[in-house]
């Protein structure tokens, strides 16, 4: 192992071994008890201020200017970085300044966690700072961080941005890119501000199993397991809708989740098979009633992170005021189109995709070929928050018919800056036409649809106790942390997206040899 490290990770092996020597433990068990940030002291004190006398503070070693018998530091803890004053006197009894000349000065390295306590003061240039009178090795870093250095006029360069290794190694990316951190903060945060709206209203967040044994509720490809002890097949949930809606069926009147779900399918900066969405089922309601509360929700999503609605992603500044515009799927594609599909057979529509070159195959039926040229034609050009409503009912097996158009249900999604956050429909409480869509599902599948859904006879048998009417909703939590967060790729916002295996460096070393 040793031939495969650094001269720098060979040095900090060395000095964790001197700092043995010394007697001291580089990794102490004991509690070390903080008692500020650093973002607290440089907010709120004030010269004269008693308050931050005998501050507690710890974090990582991120600079360090050695200066003879005094030397200045600068300490990041999870709420920032501030400069601290260490002087030999201060730390070190008289008769004894090894820890400071031979510890502080040489052993200790940049990335080391240290604690300090002492007192807040400002420099003669004017820098709130941090009087050390001692100082305390908490775990010492056994690599050497990436170094974000600046030119002259401030320009950042050599600075650790290859997306590859960022999204390997978040541990890193967070500490030497503090952004980071404020990227996931903010996505909390909008978990926080949906649970205390949908709380408010009274329903119940709730958790349903995550491998089933028949996967459903979404137009999928699934990943499969085996279970031993039942020696039988298990899918990973592509969606949790079926068991949401059972639960409807149960007696509960709003129910809700905020699932992980699992889609065997393509990777792009705004796919990852391992998803989080929120998914909301009411009793009594329908798409439109549904279709108010996600304008409310998100607006006050947008209101709790940025204190406005107006959020900015990328060149466009995104509105989430209410209302938001809102075409049938029909109108969209006629109004970026130009050309009504509204009466098309099966066999017009794939010639008028042909035509508007949407790739297509013979697999398709009508509710996929209406999907491929929405997407292609209209989706991009879809900035503002606006709703798409009333979809044909080939694309929608789990949505009610609707209550007016023939050929289409009452299904909406949101599109947001040219990407799809939320699917909902006026679910479809009929067992027999249930029965019915399923089994249409099931012939696209024979035609060589991989992601068209499978019969769920337990499912069916729960909507034959009877199933209120009900609205349901799924928004896509990544998606919607990208436009709120303003980040450019769904890895972004995932603390640990999925990678392909990492090579072996020593394996590729050899074999150079």
């Amino acid at each position: 192992m040793q031939n495969h490290l650094s001269e720098q990770e060979i040095v900090r092996r060395n000095n964790l071994q001197s700092m043995r020597d010394l007697g001291i433990d580089p990794y102490p068990a004991a509690t070390f008890e903080v008692n500020a940030s650093s973002q607290e002291i440089k907010q709120n004190f004030k010269e004269g201020d008693t308050t931050y006398r005998e501050i507690s503070i710890a974090g990582r070693l991120m600079g360090r200017r050695i200066m003879g018998k005094a030397s200045f530091a600068e300490l990041q803890d999870s709420e920032g970085r501030i400069q601290l004053y260490v002087s030999r006197d201060d730390i070190c009894p008289p008769e004894n300044t090894e820890f400071y000349n031979k510890v502080f000065k040489k052993l200790l390295d940049l990335g080391d966690f240290i604690g300090v306590k002492g007192y807040a003061f400002y420099t003669q240039v004017g820098e709130c700072s941090i009087h050390v009178t001692e100082l305390t090795v908490l775990s010492k870093s056994l690599r050497p961080l990436p170094v974000v250095k600046k030119d002259e006029d401030g320009n950042v360069y050599d600075a650790f941005t290859d997306p590859e290794q960022r999204y390997r190694q978040r541990y890193v990316d967070m500490v030497v890119n503090p952004e980071v951190r404020e990227t996931f903060r903010q996505r909390t945060q909008m978990y926080r501000s949906m649970r205390e709206y949908l709380d408010v209203k009274g329903y119940l967040e709730v958790e349903t199993p995550i491998l089933q044994p028949i996967y459903g509720g979404a137009a999928a490809r699934p990943f499969k397991t085996h279970h031993n002890t039942l020696d039988m097949t298990l899918y990973m949930r592509i969606a949790n809708e079926l068991y949401l809606k059972r639960l409807i069926v149960g007696g509960y009147d709003g129910v809700y989740e905020f699932s992980k779900d699992f889609r065997n399918e393509g990777m792009s900066r705004f796919h990852n098979p391992e998803f989080t969405q929120i998914e909301l089922y009411v009793a009594y309601k329908d798409y439109e009633w549904m279709m108010n509360l996600v304008e409310e929700m998100v607006e006050k999503v947008a209101l709790d992170i940025h204190g406005t609605t107006e959020v900015q992603v990328g060149d466009n500044i995104i509105n989430f005021q209410r209302p938001w515009k809102r075409y049938t799927m029909y109108e969209a594609i006629e109004h970026f189109t130009g050309i009504d599909i509204s009466e098309m057979s099966e066999e017009d529509l794939f010639k008028t995709a042909k035509e508007l070159h949407v790739p297509v195959d013979e697999s398709m039926g009508k509710g996929k070929l209406i999907d491929e040229i929405f997407g292609e034609k209209c989706e991009h050009l879809l900035i503002q928050p606006t709703f798409i409503t009333d979809y044909p009912i080939e694309m929608s097996p789990l949505a009610k018919k609707h209550r007016s158009k023939p050929g289409l249900v009452e299904r909406f999604e949101a599109v947001c800056n040219a990407k799809e956050i939320c699917n909902s429909f006026t679910e479809l409480n009929d067992p027999i036409d249930q029965r019915e869509r399923f089994e249409s599902q099931l012939e696209l599948g024979k035609r060589g649809d991989d992601e068209a859904m499978v019969l769920d006879e337990d499912f069916l048998r729960s909507l034959e106790y009877g199933m209120p009417p009900t609205a349901g909703l799924g928004i896509g939590m990544d998606r919607l942390a990208m436009i709120m967060t303003n980040s450019d790729s769904i890895q972004d916002v995932l603390f640990f997206p999925q990678m392909k295996p990492e090579k072996n460096a020593a394996t590729e070393e050899t074999s150079e040899e």
